[in-house]
């Protein structure tokens, strides 16, 4: 998947296939690693692309409503 701009529904669908086949246990050590370093960059990507996609939503919420309203922290419902 290297080199492919991937969206976050599909980061994550591969995220998900990572994880599955890391838990099966039947990777060797050298690919259980390059497993993990994929996985480790699509986490970051996740994390970077629902940063994005809050800060845009602040932004929509701010300019409709003159105030910021701030998305719930850990321990949160979040919505």
């Amino acid at each position: 998947m290297a080199g492919k701009k991937l969206n976050f529904e599909q980061s994550m669908g591969r995220l998900e296939d990572i994880v599955s086949r890391l838990e099966q246990g039947e990777c060797g050590l050298d690919e259980s690693l390059k497993l993990f370093e994929e996985g480790a960059k699509l986490v970051t990507a996740c994390n970077e692309m629902l940063d994005k996609a809050e800060q845009k939503v602040n932004l929509l919420l701010n300019a409709n409503s003159g105030e910021e309203i701030p998305f719930a922290q850990e321990g949160g419902d979040g919505l």
